[in-house]
């Protein structure tokens, strides 16, 4: 059973169309049988057809293997194994490879299934579209959030805010915003974030949307409330001596009965008293004002002008403007940028006051040490990210106060204002980027800048 049966198929209709053939000439060239002659040429047609037909099989059977997996049509099988052992083999590769192919579809359908599972069960709006608005994916979220049964494209989120669809169509890759929206006759405030990437050739953003009404309530109210505190502690300690002493020069001044009140005599202590306590009134009335102004400073920043400039051009000014204080508490001072011709895009001015309020910071937290030391570093990462970090070896920041430190007004220093660190994160944030504190109370403090 050696003998490959394929090839014996093969040479035994090759031997009938020779014996066809041999005999069609003889009958040709020695007898007139034009009848016989035109069945023997029929017959030979056939073999041919029949040869040519049994040599493609293998050529058909790659076709129909080749089409089951253009059209992902795996069921198919491959057992005609009666034409020899290499038939058999090939059929066995092809079924083993229709095998590997259910099993990969059954894993990308199972894997599929459970994407859609998790998609579906966050609590987070999800919606993919292109970029014409036809939506290509929804979860429950997004429809709860929208209070809408289905959505098949952008245009129809119309009912709900005429604007909306082009605001979702104009994000791009990475951008963040806050959507506000009436819902119910309620206000609801959406945090969005947006990210693009491709599929089959055509370019998809994917959206998600969390409404946040409650926790930004929540976290104005807190807000307020910290305010207030500081704003009316504030108020309290000046108007508290201001209406004291004004009682006592009252006191001193006039004589009050029932009726009127009269202009005492007054001596020269008396004279004393009433022009130190006139004197405490004003210095305690224009310290309000002051505070007052503060506060209007904090709230109107002037908008960013946004330039490209030299990174290390800005921190050696900002160097060159604090070098006294360097000499005067013998700290050292490093500059480390990477690279050193680091550009970075923003407003210089105000990324200025943003350093030197730090280094401020970083100085009275060094002057009680023996070897008061401050960093300024500067990297690009991989992904164009620039940060910039100020540290300081000195006393640190108590875990307690970390969450208080950027509230306005707020400061842990006898002489401070409270409003260089508040006032430092505003202006990271009118750039779009952040500021992060760490710090290990009695070794050092870091502050970072990310652009």
């Amino acid at each position: 059973m050696g003998f490959n049966r394929f090839r014996f198929l093969i040479i035994l209709r090759i031997t009938l169309l020779l014996l066809s053939g041999w005999g069609l000439i003889t009958l040709l060239i020695n007898f007139h049988l034009p009848f016989t002659c035109a069945l023997l040429i029929v017959l030979i047609v056939g073999q041919i057809i029949d040869l040519i037909n049994f040599v493609e099989r293998t050529n058909k059977k790659l076709i129909s293997f080749l089409e089951s997996v253009k059209y992902n049509d795996f069921t198919t099988t491959f057992n005609d194994n009666q034409l020899g052992p290499s038939f058999k083999k090939l059929n066995l590769s092809f079924n083993n490879v229709m095998a590997e192919f259910r099993k990969s579809r059954a894993e990308k359908e199972e894997h599929f299934n459970y994407l859609q599972t998790i998609v579906q069960h966050i609590s987070i709006g999800i919606i993919v579209f292109t970029h014409n608005g036809k939506v290509n994916l929804t979860n429950d979220a997004f429809l709860r959030i929208m209070k809408i049964p289905a959505l098949r494209n952008l245009h129809e989120l119309e009912l709900i805010n005429k604007d909306l669809p082009d605001t979702l169509l104009k994000l791009s890759g990475g951008d963040k915003t806050l959507i506000k929206l009436f819902l119910d006759d309620n206000i609801s405030q959406l945090s969005v974030y947006s990210t693009v990437f491709k599929m089959h050739g055509e370019e998809y953003t994917l959206v998600s949307l969390q409404d946040i009404s409650s926790v930004l309530e929540e976290k104005e109210v807190e807000s307020w409330q910290k305010l207030i505190r500081v704003l009316t502690h504030e108020i309290m300690n000046s108007i508290t001596p201001i209406s004291s002493l004004a009682q006592t020069v009252r006191e001193i001044m006039l004589e009050e009965n029932e009726e009127v009140a009269a202009l005492r005599p007054l001596e020269q202590e008396d004279l004393d008293n009433i022009a130190n306590a006139l004197d405490t009134i004003q210095r305690r009335s224009q310290g309000l004002l002051n505070f007052v102004e503060l506060y209007r400073n904090l709230t109107r920043i002037p908008r960013p002008n946004f330039r490209y400039f030299s990174l290390k051009d800005l921190v050696l000014r900002v160097r060159q403007l604090m070098i006294s204080r360097f000499e005067k508490d013998r700290i050292l001072f490093h500059v480390i940028i990477n690279p050193e011709d680091l550009m970075l895009t923003a407003d210089p001015d105000l990324i200025e006051q943003v350093l030197i309020n730090l280094i401020l910071n970083a100085c009275d937290a060094v002057k009680e040490n023996e070897k008061p030391e401050v960093i300024l570093s500067a990297v690009s990462s991989n992904s164009g990210r620039i940060t910039v970090e100020i540290r300081d070896n000195g006393t640190g920041i108590k875990p307690d106060l970390l969450d208080k430190i950027f509230m306005p007004f707020f400061t842990s220093k006898r002489n401070g204002s409270g409003i260089g660190l508040s006032l430092s994160r505003q202006i990271m944030h009118l750039h779009k980027g952040t500021i992060h504190v760490k710090s290990v109370p009695g070794n050092s403090t870091s502050f970072t800048l990310s652009f």
